[in-house]
C-alpha cells in the first residue's frame, strides 16, 4: 500500500521500482537500498512506502548474522560459506556492516575487494553499509535492506558485523540463527570473550583449521563445547554446537550450513522462526521511534540552541543532569 498523500510522481516512482525491484533488476534494488539509507525525508518517505509496498514478498531468506573479532576471518568466510551456497543454486545477499569514516560517515573497508569470487559472482550480491555509529556495528537500515534483497529474491542473507566489541545483540535481533567466528588460541579467547556473545551464539565456528593451525582448532572447539554446556542455550530445542571450518579452504563449510539448516527445520516445524521474527518486528518499532526522537535532539533548532548551555551547567556542577534531562524533555513534549 503506498501512501496516498505522497505527491502522484512519487507514487508513481515507488511503483515502478517495485515492479523492477521485483523483476530483479539489481540497479532497482541498489537504488531502493540508498533510499532506505538516506537521511532526506522525502528519501524516508518514498523508502516507507516502497517497504509497505513490498512487504507481501518478504520474509522466505535464511537470515544468518556473523560476527567475530577483527583478523578471525569473517569475510574470507563468507566469501569461501557464499560461494559454496550459489553453487547450490541459492541467491546469497551480503549485508556487510563497515566501520565508518569518522570524517566522512562513509564506508573504508572496501567489502567487494575482501570478497572476490562472490563480487563477480552473479547469484550474490554484495552491499556494504557504513554503521553510523550504530550499537553493534549494525547499520540503521540494515532491517529495510534485508527486506528489498528479500523481495528482489535472495534466498539467503548474511549479515556481518564489525565485531570490534560492541554489544552485538543489535544483530542477534536481526537475524534466524547466529554465528560466532573464533581463533584457535582457545585459552586466551576464552578469557577475553564476551559471556553475552556466548549466550546469543547458535553455533561457534572457530576458523583458521587448517594446516598447523588445525590441532589448535579443534582443541578449542572443544574447550567451546565444555564451556557451551554449563550457559543457557538460545532455545530449548537447540544444544549450542562448536565446530572447526577454513574459511580459507572451505574445510567444514557443507557441515556449517547442514547445522544452520537443521537449526532452521526445528524451529520453524515449531512455528518458532515466525514467533522470533514478530518479536524483532516490534524490537524494530520501538528503535525505529528511537530513532525520530534522536533526530529531533539533534535538528529541533530550539533544543540545539538550548543544549549547549544545559551541558555546560551540568559539566560545571550548577545544573543537576535530572533537571537539565526534564527541560529537554519537556521541549519534545514528554
Amino acid at each position: 500500500m503506498v501512501d496516498i498523500t505522497a505527491p502522484a510522481a512519487n507514487r508513481a516512482d515507488v511503483a515502478g521500482l517495485a515492479a523492477a525491484l521485483l523483476a530483479g533488476d539489481r540497479a532497482a534494488l541498489a537504488r531502493a537500498i540508498t533510499l532506505a539509507e538516506s537521511r532526506r525525508a522525502d528519501h524516508r518517505e518514498q523508502a516507507r512506502a516502497l517497504i509497505q509496498q513490498l512487504l507481501p514478498k518478504t520474509g522466505g531468506a535464511i537470515r544468518v548474522g556473523i560476527t567475530g573479532v577483527p583478523g578471525v576471518g569473517k569475510s574470507t568466510t563468507i566469501d569461501a560459506l557464499g560461494s559454496f551456497l550459489t553453487a547450490k543454486g541459492h541467491k546469497v545477499a551480503v549485508l556487510a556492516v563497515d566501520p565508518s569514516s569518522t570524517r566522512s560517515g562513509g564506508s573504508i573497508l572496501g567489502d567487494k575487494t575482501r570478497m572476490a569470487r562472490l563480487a563477480i559472482d552473479p547469484l550474490a550480491y554484495i552491499r556494504p553499509s557504513p554503521s553510523s555509529g550504530t550499537l553493534g556495528g549494525v547499520a540503521a537500515r540494515t532491517r529495510e535492506t534485508m527486506l528489498l534483497c528479500e523481495a528482489a529474491g535472495f534466498d539467503v542473507i548474511l549479515v556481518e558485523t564489525v565485531g570490534v566489541g560492541q554489544s552485538e545483540t543489535a544483530v542477534a535481533d536481526l537475524t534466524d540463527f547466529f554465528l560466532v567466528l573464533m581463533l584457535p588460541n582457545a585459552g586466551d579467547e576464552l578469557q577475553g570473550i564476551k559471556k553475552g556473545i556466548i549466550e546469543l551464539a547458535d553455533m561457534i565456528a572457530v576458523n583458521k583449521a587448517d594446516g598447523t593451525g588445525a590441532t589448535a582448532a579443534r582443541a578449542a572447539a572443544a574447550q567451546y563445547q565444555a564451556a557451551l554446556h554449563i550457559l543457557a542455550p538460545t532455545s530449548a530445542l537447540w544444544s549450542t554446537p562448536a565446530v572447526t571450518i577454513s574459511g580459507l579452504n572451505g574445510e567444514g563449510l557443507e557441515a556449517l550450513w547442514a547445522k544452520v539448516e537443521e537449526h532452521r527445520a526445528r524451529h520453524e516445524a515449531k512455528g518458532l522462526i515466525v514467533e522470533k521474527r514478530r518479536r524483532q518486528d516490534v524490537k524494530w518499532m520501538w528503535a525505529m521511534v528511537e530513532d525520530r526522537l534522536q533526530a529531533r535532539l539533534r535538528h529541533d533548532p530550539a533544543l540545539k540552541a538550548r543544549t549547549p548551555a544545559l551541558e555546560a551547567a551540568v559539566a560545571a556542577g550548577t545544573l543537576a543532569p535530572t533537571l537539565a534531562a526534564e527541560e529537554i524533555a519537556q521541549a519534545l513534549g514528554l
